[in-house]
């Protein structure tokens, strides 16, 4: 297998902000035709179809429009709504590439819309397929117990099914046998919309972009299927998205399981649940074919069942970059979202971490044992426990091309340096070439690591944890990696087209696009005092706030929550946590309502549910909650000391809480301002550690920038 060498550049780029239900009622001349997308923007249309609409002036019967398709008239696949002011359907048929859709009728202007439609198989906008892809349909268990079985073509894809189960009334869920209409033990909810129902789920699954999609909602068989004209009487109208965590063996493969579509707490209330395969990071750890996939699947949840009031993104861990990402580059696909145990990026605010992380383990182990005692260790780290060191140093592996290389994917197709140097590499920057490009002369990715600069240990110097020579051996020696990951003597450079790619794609979370406009609540069990220590670090929820902060002047729109891990992690059995929903859900309906004048963050403020306050909550058998924002250090404040905020090697490097520099900008040494005094010998060595000098935080990174806009193409 060759790779050919991809421009780390942005192919289209637009700045059109929503899609969904708003586009609806778009702007013009309210006494002419106007045509819009409902299922999707007009330029990411997939499968051949859309749901569309056509508003028709005051003055013009409904029967006297006429829809045309290149030329065929399509006005057949219409209706009457609105009382006869629009026109709505789903267009077949539509030929790959350019499509141009008119409504005429006498006396008024034409109206003319083109749609640019994409195979179901994809791609849309994430760029050229990722290969070698192993399929999982054969493995991938539904939720009657059933295998989705062999798939149909070279794409991994399977025939669309509709299982139906149903909630007993001991708790679980059981499938329903076909042309079985109530059991005897079935259960009955009522949904936040007030209807009662029998507690029957009707699941959607089949294969869009090569992922496995599923969807559910309460639906009883028997009853009118539902379409974008008549809703379930189960459906409240809401939909959730479901992200799924994970990052490590996240590549080359299809995915045995989405983000779950079974959650009780959801479907009881009424909500619709979709997820993808690709859109758990554990089989995909790539923000960017999240975003095309669980575009494509929103997609056809809205052909199938109609535009929802509102889509909440939910997600934990790798669920959260997907939030965060999507909801900032790809605004309209998520109108709010709810991030547990999370992270600003993965490439990033993760990859930086655990990569320094696995720089001092090595240093700690192999290049100086026993130089400094765990204490000091676990100060140079900043991190909580000194058994994260370890801990973070083995996920660090994610930058590595031979560790996390799924089980599934034949040895024979993975790369060795000697071997198989054109193999697939298994590691986060190959997983985002179409972004920062490869290297013609190896065909590896280019990547935006670096380390050169950074002070390790700075903090701990100033505070007299470690001693001036041991500061100094540490950056003496503590080197970087080469293009495989293996450790080297000299600093780890990142490559300037694949850094500034990183800031203007937003692989780099920035945070002033969709999320400035987003209400956001950040839920957190604590696990950083776990004995074997934790990746999910309290500080990277400060990471995201202070990228709110810097891009839009506050992060207002943030509303964080903590406490302790009693219900194993993101679990909707934690009341906190389910209150969140129905706050979000509150939050949501009170903005979609609010006609007042005033600027997005303005109405976002003022829709925010009184009780939905920054807050925490005591690790009493019987919790209390405290009411009182939460800050990142020291701060001597409840929550703090119920729950502490750590740091990481590069803050406690004297890095940005923000960890939005990827290189940063070096200033010459001074020996004065160390805290501590250094001998003429030490001074030289310093400056003999760092020849071009030293991070200077205080600046911008090199190429650090803005986003280049929202809904970034990079090729199809």
């Amino acid at each position: 297998m060759r790779y050919a060498p991809l421009p780390a550049v942005v192919l289209v780029t637009t700045a059109v902000l929503a899609w969904g239900p708003v586009t609806a009622h778009i702007a013009g001349r309210a006494d002419r035709l106007a045509l819009s997308v409902l299922s999707s923007r007009p330029e990411v249309v997939s499968a051949g179809d859309a749901l569309v609409r056509v508003r028709i002036p005051d003055r013009v019967s409904a029967g006297d429009v006429r829809v045309m398709r290149d030329g065929t008239e399509v006005t057949k696949s219409f209706r009457s709504v609105d009382g006869g002011r629009a026109l709505e359907g789903v267009v077949e048929g539509m030929r790959l590439g350019r499509n141009v859709l008119t409504a005429t009728t006498r006396g008024v202007p034409p109206a003319r819309l083109v749609l640019d439609n994409h195979p179901v198989t994809g791609p849309v906008f994430a760029g050229p397929h990722e290969r070698p892809f192993i399929c999982d349909t054969a493995a991938f268990t539904t939720v009657t117990g059933s295998r989705l079985g062999a798939p149909v073509d070279a794409e991994c894809s399977v025939a669309t099914r509709v299982d139906h189960v149903y909630r007993t009334t001991a708790g679980r869920f059981a499938p329903l046998r076909d042309g079985e209409r109530r059991p005897p033990d079935l259960a009955w909810t009522t949904t936040s919309a007030g209807r009662r129902v029998p507690y029957i789920v009707r699941v959607e699954t089949g294969t869009i972009n090569r992922a496995v999609y599923e969807m559910s909602m309460l639906h009883e068989p028997g009853t009118p299927a539902p379409d974008p004209w008549r809703r379930s009487a189960g459906w409240n109208g809401r939909l959730i998205y479901t992200f799924g965590g994970g990052c490590p063996g996240g590549w080359y493969v299809q995915g045995r399981a989405t983000g779950g579509v079974m959650d009780d707490v959801m479907l009881r209330q009424g909500y619709a649940v979709a997820s993808s395969s690709l859109n758990v990071f554990g089989n995909n750890c790539d923000d960017l074919l999240a975003a095309e996939t669980m575009s494509m699947v929103k997609e056809r949840f809205v052909e199938a069942y109609g535009p929802p009031a509102f889509t909440i993104g939910w997600g934990c861990s790798g669920g959260s970059y997907q939030t965060h990402q999507i909801g900032d580059n790809y605004p309209g696909l998520l109108d709010g979202i709810v991030s547990g145990c999370s992270f600003p990026d993965v490439g990033f605010s993760t990859v930086n971490t655990i990569s320094d992380a696995r720089l001092l383990d090595h240093y700690f182990r192999e290049v100086a044992p026993g130089a400094l005692g765990k204490e000091q260790q676990r100060a140079v780290s900043g991190f909580g426990r000194w058994e994260s060191i370890a801990d973070m140093a083995e996920r660090g592996g994610r930058i590595d091309p031979r560790i996390f290389c799924p089980a599934r994917l034949p040895a024979e197709l993975r790369y060795d340096p000697v071997a198989n140097p054109t193999g697939a590499r298994c590691d986060v920057y190959d997983q985002t070439a179409n972004v920062y490009g490869r290297d013609p002369r190896t065909g590896f990715a280019l990547r935006p690591l670096d380390n050169t600069g950074i002070q390790y240990g700075l903090r701990a110097l100033r505070d007299k944890a470690i001693s001036v020579d041991q500061f100094l051996d540490l950056n003496e020696r503590i080197g970087g990696f080469d293009a495989d990951a293996n450790h080297v003597g000299k600093r780890t450079t990142a490559d300037l087209a694949a850094t500034r790619a990183a800031y203007r794609s937003g692989r780099l979370l920035n945070g002033g696009a969709g999320l400035a406009r987003m209400p956001m609540i950040d839920y957190r069990a604590y696990t950083e005092d776990q004995p074997q220590g934790d990746i999910h670090m309290r500080f990277q929820s400060f990471a995201t706030r202070e990228r709110l902060e810097k891009a839009n002047g506050t992060y207002a729109n943030q509303v964080m929550l903590v406490e302790d891990d009693r219900y194993g992690g993101f679990s909707s059995a934690s009341p906190v946590l389910a209150h969140a929903l129905t706050q979000m859900d509150q939050w949501l309906t009170a903005l979609a309502s609010d006609g007042r004048p005033g600027s997005p963050i303005d109405r976002i403020v003022r829709a925010k549910p009184g009780d939905l306050t920054d807050a925490c909550w005591t690790r009493e058998a019987r919790p209390r909650k405290v009411a009182e924002p939460q800050v990142a250090g020291n701060a001597a404040t409840t929550c703090n000391t119920l729950y502490p905020v750590w740091a990481s090697p590069r803050l406690v490097a004297g890095g940005p809480m923000a960890g939005d520099i990827v290189k940063c900008r070096l200033r010459p040494v001074d020996p004065a301002e160390y805290g501590v005094p250094l001998t003429t010998e030490q001074a030289g060595r310093l400056r003999a550690a760092f020849p071009g000098g030293v991070c200077d935080w205080s600046a911008p990174g090199i190429e650090q920038q803005g986003l280049a806009g929202t809904w970034l193409s990079f090729g199809h």
